[in-house]
């Protein structure tokens, strides 16, 4: 269920993945340390994965992680639960941002290249930098999917993401609904759609030569959260693409950590 460190204040990591494939493994042992040593507790979950899972209930896996840190882990472990910070990243960003809108919130949330409109063009129409790549056959990238639930997904999946980035139709087959015939229920799921003034303070981290999610998805958010008077950030990385995080030693990458660690430490520790 969770990798975690006995500390005090607690953090839930969300990984990537574009919600088809990843693991809670994902996240790499550096930042583990940096959050370690700078006094969280980190608790990485693993969730279900599309397509065989549905949107509506890979997001009913992040509402009862959360419910059961503060009801169960804080009484199995050192934890601190008074207040969690989610951070999350791209796809696990997303549902980060998705946690802002629920009923039993986080008390902070950081985005490492997220994205808070998964109705725009970028998702629903062919990705012009994955088309350059050689066309996937759908039935080739079919054959790592399985029959039935799966919550850890190999780079095998893949394929199946970039056959949907090629043709458009992510939304439709993470979510089973149609784009435009059930645009009302996709909003459900849209936080950019659903900021209301209880949105937890947020922090955006984004490459702006982003190749897989684009830059203003995250400069969008940002800017509808200080509409709204939110308490919010954006930290820019300069020329990095997707996953910059992994860079651990780069220097704009370490003042990133450095910033996440100074708004995780407001925003818990009051």
């Amino acid at each position: 269920m969770f990798l975690g460190v006995a500390l005090h204040i607690t953090i839930f990591h969300i990984h990537s993945g574009a919600l088809i494939f990843g693991t809670r493994k994902w996240l790499p042992i550096e930042q583990v340390e940096i959050f370690k040593n700078a006094g969280f507790s980190i608790i990485s979950i693993d969730y279900r994965l599309a397509p065989e899972t549905k949107l509506q209930f890979i997001i009913e896996d992040i509402e009862d992680a959360i419910h059961w840190i503060r009801s169960t882990a804080s009484k199995m472990y050192d934890f601190n639960t008074d207040k969690i910070g989610l951070i999350g990243c791209s796809a696990g960003a997303y549902l980060s941002l998705v946690s802002g809108t629920m009923k039993h919130k986080p008390n902070a949330i950081v985005s490492f290249y997220g994205y808070g409109d998964i109705l725009g063009k970028w998702y629903s129409e062919p990705s012009e930098y994955y088309c350059k790549r050689v066309a996937v056959n759908l039935m080739e990238a079919e054959k790592h999917l399985s029959k039935g639930e799966v919550s850890e997904g190999s780079w095998d999946r893949f394929n199946y993401y970039l056959w949907c980035r090629q043709h458009g139709n992510w939304v439709e087959k993470v979510t089973g609904f149609d784009r435009n015939g059930d645009s009302e229920l996709l909003k459900r799921y849209n936080p950019i759609d659903n900021i209301s003034k209880d949105f937890p303070p947020t922090l955006f981290l984004h490459g702006d030569k982003d190749t897989d999610v684009p830059y203003e998805q995250s400069l969008m958010m940002y800017e509808q959260l200080r509409k709204a008077g939110i308490e919010t950030d954006l930290v820019t990385i300069h020329g990095a693409d997707h996953v910059f995080d992994q860079y651990i030693n780069d220097v704009q990458v370490k003042n990133a950590f450095e910033k996440t660690v100074v708004f995780l430490k407001k925003h818990l520790s009051e």
